[in-house]
């Protein structure tokens, strides 16, 4: 009990340590932007792409399902500040199985709601491109 008033007493004085770790790691707010630039590819944000967003962050990240409401806060904001190409150019520089890494989530979100609409096909497909991924490497298994 005591533990838990603890930690929600640093949390007010230091901040949401999900939202923390997102703003203390550019290429992490750069990938969970992407992200949820996929969900909004359709024009429609529907349960299952947010619960693939969820789990993503969950065991991708380490982002507790307690601090995503302030991370989705955080990336609105920094949202508008980074357009899509500029969150790509980070990823240029990391190690091939970390870009594939990106292109697997990324369209983990687009079959979310076993529809791929044309948007979230284009968007996809430029990614890759930019990464320099080939789409057979996101259909392999990681690893």
């Amino acid at each position: 009990m005591a533990t838990g008033v603890l930690a929600r007493i640093r949390t007010l004085f230091d901040g949401d340590p999900g939202v923390r770790k997102v703003a203390d790691d550019p290429v992490l707010s750069a990938e969970l932007l992407l992200l949820f630039r996929m969900i909004l590819a359709d024009g429609t944000v529907s349960d299952s792409e947010m619960d693939t967003f969820r789990r993503i962050c969950r065991e991708a990240f380490g982002i507790s399902d307690e601090s995503l409401d302030g991370v989705v806060e955080y990336l609105n904001d920094f949202g508008y500040e980074t357009s899509g190409a500029q969150a790509l150019a980070l990823f240029g520089e990391l190690d091939v199985e970390r870009r594939k890494l990106l292109a697997r989530h990324m369209a983990e979100i687009a079959k979310a709601d076993s529809e791929l609409a044309e948007n979230e096909v284009r968007l996809l497909r430029r990614t890759l491109d930019i990464l320099g991924i080939s789409p057979v490497d996101v259909v392999k298994p990681a690893g």
